[in-house]
């Protein structure tokens, strides 16, 4: 029985090499993976179920392989996906909330079809912040009712395991699968992946469907690839792209070409004018974080990048509020709990918290402050404060933001200190990168985030591709067995 130590920080394309050759097959991989699980997840919790037609699905795909050839380079690749991504099979769908504990999708999400389209296994699902972070007020990251808490593999119970994809990114940094797809509203693939040395693609909102995924806010949602590399993000971002009927944003992407891995480019920086913006972002970090981010900055001068420093972005020291998020939640869950199969109890958001005030001490550890205070509104969108809100959100993270500095100093894209300026593209529904940045002395991840305008992941996707070939950061994590 072969070892599955090797698959530590393996790559897409490496496997894909075994698998062409016939060195290996999908269902001894997917195996080999599932192993991996058993022997490590349990000291991060980042796993929360397992596909159990797994290995048959691998099987099949193994079949189609010698007869066909591959679908794509994810043919036969083992994918975990979050637990708020429907799936058309036996894995639950909860947003990791006792309250879906029971509830199987009747059909899969968009992504969940471009995965299987792609031929890829989906090996399982992660766990995640409860209702991705939209619950409750100092929820800890990675924390659900259904799941427990997920721990960050670099430092298990002692570093900020990132949320609300905080499965997802440990299971990731932890070699659990070749890849992840994460989602977020507000920093949720972004900060997960800082904090466990990954990279993270939050697209322009519109880039991937969001059919199927239990939402928060139709305005800011989006899913995205999670990875230990900017390649495999890259293969797993093309795989998830694509119109969607049901998605009517979808319809707004410019991109002709889906294959983002023709912009893996090692000088892809070279002449590329990058703006730095630090006033208003970096004062959030510790100073051993400080240190390293001000160090990458400084090899990032040594690419053939133009970089400009201290840009000034107007909205940057804004008190934002999630009130845009407050109103659209409600009618979005509403809408997604009323399409599931009858035998679900909850139907409406009124509903879930009814269901948690049942057993306070289960499913209200922290409280559903958040719940309550979506309840409130009308649901009809219809509010001034809704509107006026969504009005200045949008003017401040685009005309007074992003673009703003993007015109201003004439660049083609901004670095951000960690996932600090998370919060302004996914107001402005704009892509972002995070990428390794290095450590700080005790051994906690530290990232950067590469942000632009609307449908320019290309762009981005070069930069981060030529900065990690520069500098390598990533580094895997320590793992105990259990």
């Amino acid at each position: 029985m072969q070892n599955y130590e090797w698959l530590e920080e393996v790559t897409i394309n490496h496997l894909q090499e075994k698998l062409e050759s016939g060195e290996l097959t999908s269902k001894e991989l997917t195996l080999l993976y599932l192993r991996r699980i058993a022997a490590y997840d349990k000291k991060i919790n980042a796993v929360l179920e397992v596909n159990p037609d797994a290995l048959q699905i691998a099987e099949a795909l193994d079949a189609e392989r010698q007869e066909k050839g591959p679908r794509s380079r994810l043919h036969g690749i083992p994918i975990l996906i979050k637990d708020n991504i429907d799936t058309q099979d036996k894995m639950h769908t909860s947003a990791g909330s006792l309250a879906l504990k029971d509830s199987f999708a009747l059909k899969d999400s968009f992504v969940a079809a471009q995965l299987r389209k792609a031929g890829a296994v989906i090996i399982g699902k992660t766990n995640m912040t409860e209702w991705a972070n939209f619950m409750a007020i100092g929820m800890k990251n990675g924390y659900s009712s259904r799941g427990g808490q997920v721990l960050n593999p670099y430092g298990p119970g002692k570093f900020d395991v990132g949320g609300s994809s905080s499965g997802s990114g440990a299971a990731i940094a932890a070699s659990l699968a070749a890849a992840a797809v994460g989602t977020e509203t507000s920093g949720s693939i972004l900060n997960p992946s800082c904090k466990n040395s990954l990279v993270g693609i939050k697209p322009t909102v519109g880039l991937i469907s969001r059919s199927g995924i239990i939402p928060i806010a139709h305005s800011q949602d989006t899913a995205g690839p999670m990875a230990r590399t900017v390649e495999d993000a890259a293969i797993l971002l093309s795989a998830l792209t694509g119109v969607d009927e049901q998605d009517s944003i979808t319809k707004t992407n410019p991109l002709s070409e889906l294959d983002f891995t023709k912009h893996l480019k090692k000088d892809g920086l070279k002449g590329k004018r990058i703006g730095i913006a630090i006033d208003g972002f970096i004062e959030f970090l510790t100073k051993e974080k400080r240190i390293a981010v001000e160090a990458a900055i400084e090899v990032l001068k040594t690419t053939g990048a133009e970089v400009i420093e201290n840009i000034e972005i107007p909205s940057a020291k804004l008190q934002w509020s999630y009130d845009v998020l407050t109103y659209e939640f409600k009618p979005a869950l509403n809408a997604y709990l009323g399409g599931l199969h009858p035998s679900v109890p909850v139907r409406t958001l009124a509903d879930v918290i009814e269901f948690n005030n049942q057993d306070e001490e289960k499913m209200l550890k922290y409280g559903q402050a958040v719940l309550l205070e979506s309840e409130k509104t009308s649901g009809t969108l219809k509010e001034t404060e809704y509107i006026e809100t969504l009005v200045f959100d949008q003017y401040h993270a685009k005309e007074q933001g992003i673009d703003y500095a993007l015109k201003k100093y004439n660049l083609d894209a901004i670095v951000f200190p960690a996932d600090e300026g998370s919060i302004i593209s996914a107001k402005a529904g704009y892509p972002s990168i995070a990428v390794p940045a290095g450590y700080t002395a005790d051994g906690e991840p530290v990232g950067i985030t590469i942000a632009g305008t609307s449908y320019s992941e290309p762009a981005l996707i070069e930069a981060a591709y030529a900065y990690e070939q520069v500098t390598k950061f990533r580094k895997p994590p320590h793992l105990e067995k259990e």
